[in-house]
């Protein structure tokens, strides 16, 4: 620590240089200041002071963890990390943006928090470790707040709350954002916040967090980082990277708490909610994969085959950038359908949307075109039956009005969230589109029924949805030999088979009425699946 005369001080603190003060370096300390201005693992070692709670103001040591995180901040661009709690992420991400703002003139820097103390929180730590660091390695300080610190070199760091405006307007050079899996409305606020990013070539940003559920902004970031279907990197802080944390520990602290518990804040796993439509290890497993090819928002998965079926369910919006109209082209087999092209654009017209819906059907063998015809689906509904005569169109009534299409109702949606669930969770539907697997994260039960979380959308999975009720009614029966009932419930025969069979030696003389036990379950289900 360098005290410093009241007169070289920042408004009477001694630790923290003022700016415009001349400094004179001997010849080791342009030698020390070159090998921090090269290593931040050396500068963070060498010079810089946290506070412990046990030993107070201590040295920073920093673990092999956090040297390899130094590392991985200094060589990429767009950094995602997700670490279990305690780790240390925190400070590391700190005294990284703390040598970056002592070596990096002109630039500016953003620490953004879910909330605004947490926020300033992180910027007193900077000044902490700012104020322990040698006379001849501070730049110097034209300002220094709760809110941000302005130094010599023009360099600014500023703090705030996770908010649409908290950075509108500013020029960022390192973006910071701390615990993003818990910031609320995290979508609306990434989206407002990436113009910033984006318009610099340069800009770095870090994200770190601990899981926190799935379908958030930070878990489809993560999940993209590790599929490399983004431009972040991953890294991970598992709890036995932190030394003193063994199996010893692990199960103290899960008999101090809960196995969930632990999972969630220690075991880096992003376990759902409850309230989602599709259970979270389901959501965990679907994973997305690279289209053959993108034209004009089609995203084609799978060429269509010669004699096979295809069942292409329409949702349609009004065009006006809000909600999407969309469509998904499913793939008819005997063991079940399989995902094979979508579209999602929140800008076209249902004047021209009946263009694309008849191409693409048309291309897929003439597949069967349901169409949801609330409020702008029956325009769409209209011109694609009698305008392009379009005849594999789905029509539920011939003599109503609104007959062309599926009106989606309560009876229409109840019935089609509940054999979307278990065509999804038994595997009968593949699913490929990351779109689609990213709006499914955040289809949760809202008000008695199934919607997207505020600031997403969901316009994707209700084309599943329509697809699933469909896929029970007469008119599919009517259309392909494939046993829906008998698709799901022959697996969960066959499980409950292989559950009940026993393992070992045993006597083989059934007890009286034993016998019958499981031959009734079986009973009862073929019953079931016979309905």
């Amino acid at each position: 620590m360098t005290i410093i005369n009241g007169e070289s001080g920042y408004l009477g603190n001694p630790l923290v240089k003022r700016d415009g003060i001349n400094q004179n370096f001997t010849e080791e300390q342009v030698s020390e200041y070159v090998k921090c201005m090269k290593d931040p693992i050396y500068f963070a070692e060498k010079y810089i002071k946290v506070i412990s709670l046990d030993d107070g103001l201590v040295k920073f040591k920093p673990y092999e963890y956090q040297e390899k995180m130094f590392n991985h901040f200094n060589d990429n661009r767009f950094s995602i990390i997700l670490a279990c709690r305690q780790s240390g992420k925190s400070i590391s991400t700190v005294i990284y943006i703390l040598w970056y703002a002592v070596f990096h003139p002109e630039k500016t820097i953003a620490i953004l928090a879910n909330k605004g103390a947490v926020a300033r929180e992180m910027l007193s730590r900077i000044t902490l470790a700012l104020e322990n660091l040698p006379f001849f390695l501070q730049p110097g300080c034209k300002a220094l707040n709760k809110g941000n610190i302005t130094f010599a070199n023009n360099t600014k760091i500023v703090a705030a709350a996770t908010s649409g405006s908290s950075i509108r307007g500013l020029s960022v050079n390192l973006l910071f954002l701390d615990e993003f899996a818990f910031v609320e409305n995290a979508a609306q606020f990434y989206t407002s916040t990436y113009p910033v990013v984006s318009a610099g070539k340069e800009t770095k940003v870090i994200i770190t967090s601990t899981a926190n559920g799935v379908g958030n902004v930070f878990h489809r970031l993560y999940e993209g980082a590790v599929q490399n279907t983004n431009e972040f990197k991953a890294f991970r802080v598992d709890w036995w990277d932190v030394p003193g944390r063994d199996q010893k520990w692990k199960d103290q602290t899960v008999a101090n708490t809960s196995e969930l518990q632990f999972e969630q804040e220690f075991g880096n796993s992003f376990h759902g909610t409850s309230n989602t439509l599709i259970s979270s290890n389901t959501l965990l497993n679907l994973k997305a994969q690279t289209p053959l090819t993108v034209r004009n928002d089609v995203f084609f998965y799978e060429n269509p085959i010669e004699n096979h079926r295809y069942i292409m369910t329409v949702d349609v919006s009004k065009g006006r950038g809000q909600d999407y109209s969309t469509f998904n082209v499913i793939k008819m087999d005997d063991d079940g359908f399989h995902q094979v092209c979508t579209y999602r654009n929140n800008l076209i017209s249902p004047m021209i949307f009946p263009d694309v819906i008849v191409k693409i059907a048309s291309l897929y063998n003439n597949a069967l075109v349901i169409i949801e015809n609330n409020d702008a689906g029956q325009v769409v509904c209209n011109h694609v039956y009698y305008e392009y005569e379009y005849d594999n169109t789905f029509v539920s009534s011939s003599i109503k009005t609104d007959g062309i299409g599926v009106m989606m109702n309560k009876r229409v949606k109840r019935i089609g969230c509940s054999n979307l669930k278990d065509i999804i969770e038994l595997s009968k539907l593949r699913l490929v589109d990351a779109n689609t697997i990213d709006e499914l994260t955040t289809f949760e039960i809202r008000k008695g029924s199934y919607s997207a979380t505020v600031g997403n959308h969901d316009d994707l999975v209700m084309n599943l949805v329509m697809f699933a009720w469909f896929v029970s009614s007469d008119a599919f029966g009517d259309l392909s030999d494939v046993d829906l009932k008998s698709l799901l419930y022959e697996d969960k025969i066959k499980q409950m088979e292989e559950d009940i069979t026993p393992v070992g030696i045993i006597d083989e003389t059934p007890l009286e009425g034993s016998h019958t036990i499981y031959e009734d379950m079986v009973n009862d289900l073929n019953t079931w699946k016979n309905l």
